[in-house]
């Protein structure tokens, strides 16, 4: 982790858990964290057991261009990705094990930004894991973000969260997930081509 608003939601969630691997979702508390709540999200398995948004903050609303509330996680992502990152997000709450992703946001106008962005899962008071907390981050500000909504997101990185020393490393043994989105390690860098081409094509026409 490297940006301020994914390390401090880390450590908020981190804190609140103790010798727990995951807090309970009623022990958030918003009044605790102001600074950070646009940038927040909460996703839920929903009633087809895809992972939805439940909430999301201004910020990451604004990102988008609409209210992300009920919308698939998934749907964020590009073309190829959806199933990944979709599986991802069950595994960090059937496992109660936090993520986190390095991405890059394509605007339809040709932008580009890196992102960070952390999963940690919260606890029913059943005791079974049942929502993700999470925060998206852009990784250095760009006036764009502020007027041009994202188009999608493209998975450059993903890692588990060593819960023993709260910093982010790669875990032992590795998931099939993480080798998947290793592999897609230059999808990034592809989508920014096949962006440009496809707005010089325009351009063209």
């Amino acid at each position: 982790m490297r940006l301020q608003i994914t390390i401090d939601i880390f450590d908020y969630w981190n804190a609140l858990r103790g010798g727990r691997d995951a807090p309970l979702k009623s022990q958030i508390e918003p009044g605790a964290i102001p600074h950070l709540l646009s940038s927040l999200f909460i996703l839920e398995t929903a009633a087809d057991r895809h992972i939805r948004f439940r909430l999301a903050g201004t910020k990451i609303c604004d990102l988008f261009g609409r209210d992300l509330r009920g919308e698939r996680f998934s749907a964020l992502w590009a073309n190829g990705q959806h199933e990944d990152i979709e599986r991802t997000a069950q595994g960090v709450i059937a496992h109660a094990i936090p993520t986190l992703f390095n991405a890059t946001g394509y605007s339809t106008a040709g932008h580009h930004a890196a992102f960070e962005i952390i999963m940690m899962p919260l606890r029913s008071p059943e005791g079974g894991c049942d929502r993700l907390l999470g925060a998206i981050a852009p990784a250095a500000a760009a006036s764009w973000l502020e007027i041009v909504p994202l188009e999608l997101l493209a998975l450059d990185r993903s890692r588990l969260l060593h819960d023993k020393f709260g910093r982010a490393t790669e875990a032992e043994p590795r998931r099939p997930v993480e080798v998947a989105t290793e592999k897609q390690a230059t999808f990034g860098r592809a989508m920014l081509r096949a962006m440009s081409h496809f707005l010089h094509g325009a351009t063209a026409r």
